[in-house]
């Protein structure tokens, strides 16, 4: 009688082959439609952001190189009657509307802060509060706003003109730079008048005070006594202001400069442009005024 092997088959000696074992396919990633939404607005939020960032730092770069170009072709010199004449448009034709914004301007603060003095018992300072006001911030910023708006503008829409109705290209053809017959006039006239337009407004803006302070029951003798009181002797606030006014002047020129020479598009294109020219100054303005502000009086280094 035969029997049977029972020992097991061994791999590789013949038999069936076992069937491999499935592996469990990998989940498919479900997004939701509100993670499409995030994600989406995250890359669109990125891409906005970096391309102002890209947008200012360029503008920077092409205002300072106007400024490179223009102290560069300071050395050859100026035309005296075309300054005179950019000193005229810019700051003698600007003294009005500087005077009446800066006047009532200290007008407001004066009556603002005589009637809350008047119930601290301290009436007699409101002479030297309104001027300080106004010589370090009010009379600066209002004077350099006042002309980006007038004067700035329409450096940008005569420049802007010229070069759609390509005179600058003609300029170029005769061998004349147009950042020195257009720009170094308009550059130094806006230097030399903003101080003096500020000095006017200043004065402009302390008289508007006094004559509202007398009305409230405040002497004159009085105001000009807070007046000796509260600003520095050696007439450090004065001075500091005007250094502000100095470079609004550059920010609104270049600005007002810049954007005339890149004009295009006919007389749409000039409309354009003196609109972003004016806003640009009067931002550019505020930023200044604030970093000049924690130079010149909170950071002690001046």
């Amino acid at each position: 009688m035969t029997t049977q092997s029972t020992q097991p088959i061994r791999a590789g000696e013949g038999g069936p082959t076992p069937p491999p074992v499935p592996h469990p396919a990998p989940p498919e990633t479900v997004i939701s439609e509100a993670e499409y939404v995030i994600e989406e607005a995250g890359r669109l939020s990125v891409g906005v952001v970096r391309d102002i960032v890209v947008g200012v730092v360029a503008y920077f770069g092409e205002a300072i190189y106007l400024l490179l170009q223009t102290l560069r072709a300071l050395r050859r010199g100026v035309n005296l009657p075309d300054l005179l004449r950019q000193m005229s448009v810019i700051g003698v034709e600007s003294i009005p509307i500087a005077l009446l914004t800066v006047g009532f301007s200290g007008a407001v603060l004066a009556l603002y802060t005589v009637g809350t003095l008047q119930r601290y018992g301290a009436s007699n300072l409101v002479g030297g509060i309104v001027a300080l006001s106004i010589v370090r911030e009010t009379g600066p910023i209002l004077t350099g706003v006042v002309i980006a708006a007038r004067a700035g503008s329409a450096i940008t829409a005569e420049i802007g003109s010229m070069k759609v109705t390509e005179q600058i290209d003609a300029l170029r053809s005769m061998a004349l730079s147009p950042v020195e017959y257009l720009v170094v006039p308009r550059l130094l006239a806006a230097l030399i008048t903003l101080p003096l337009v500020c000095v006017f407004a200043d004065m402009a803006g302390v008289l508007g005070g006094a004559i509202v302070a007398a009305s409230n029951g405040v002497s004159f003798p009085a105001y000009r006594e807070s007046l000796r009181l509260l600003m520095e002797p050696s007439g450090s606030d004065i001075t500091r202001g005007l250094v502000k006014t100095v470079v609004f002047g550059v920010i609104l020129t270049l600005v007002g400069c810049r954007e005339g020479l890149e004009t295009s598009g006919g007389a749409t294109g000039v409309g354009q442009a003196t609109t972003r020219s004016v806003v640009l100054s009067i931002v550019l303005i505020f930023v200044a005024d604030f970093l000049l502000t924690f130079l010149l009086f909170n950071s002690g280094l001046f």
